[in-house]
């Protein structure tokens, strides 16, 4: 297949407020339109060498701010190296310590692989009262076939007004080879800024596994 060549002059590239560039069937074959939403800020990805991933604002690109009024992590085939381990996370409210101050729920569904036996329940034991302890978020074994995927949206972060609510939910396959799925939701119940995200294992590193975070505009 042959291809065109264009003049850059040809090209229509007069830069509008808050729209963005898109191809179109015109002469010029560009024209204006309104940017997503959800806007991908940074990707961190885990390769067995650490217990954590972590996102800071203002550190290596991150934005955790008033930009954004809603903040979205999705966390993608999390892999331990250790058999039988939690994924959590928690919250920093300046310092350098992830431990805001926080009240959660937790209930999950499973079902066994086998077929065997299946649930739906509230789990007082997931759940926390005014605690700094990391939130626990999911659970795996280290075999091929379990991993965590789920996604975390945080509102309102930056205010220094209102506790910060944020909701969670998360699909696994634990070492008894049973699929979880769970759902977390509570608030930092502080009035300082949350500006640091920690996504940990419990016990061993990440031997693999993807956490994305994205700012969602408008909402």
């Amino acid at each position: 297949m042959a291809l065109t060549k264009y003049n850059y002059n040809s090209f229509d590239v007069t830069p509008v407020a808050s729209t963005t560039m898109a191809f179109n069937a015109s002469a010029d074959g560009l024209t204006t339109m309104s940017p997503s939403a959800m806007i991908l800020i940074k990707t961190l990805t885990a390769d067995g060498s650490g217990t954590s991933l972590t996102f800071v604002n203002g550190t290596s690109d991150v934005v955790l701010d008033s930009t954004y009024p809603v903040y979205l992590f999705k966390f993608i085939s999390i892999h331990p190296q250790t058999n039988d381990v939690e994924l959590k996370v928690n919250f920093r409210d300046g310092g350098s310590s992830y431990d805001a101050t926080k009240t959660t729920t937790a209930f999950r569904a499973y079902h066994q692989e086998s077929g065997s036996a299946s649930g739906l329940a509230y789990q007082t034991g997931n759940d926390l009262g005014q605690s700094t302890a990391a939130q626990q978020i999911g659970q795996s074994g280290n075999d091929n076939d379990q991993c965590i995927s789920g996604q975390l949206f945080l509102f309102n972060p930056s205010s220094t007004t209102f506790v910060k609510h944020f909701i969670v939910e998360s699909n696994y396959t634990d070492h008894g080879d049973e699929s979880y799925h769970r759902f977390y939701s509570g608030y930092c119940n502080v009035t300082a800024a949350i500006d640091g995200v920690e996504f940990s294992i419990s016990s061993g590193n990440m031997d693999a596994g993807t956490i994305k975070l994205y700012g969602i505009k408008d909402s």
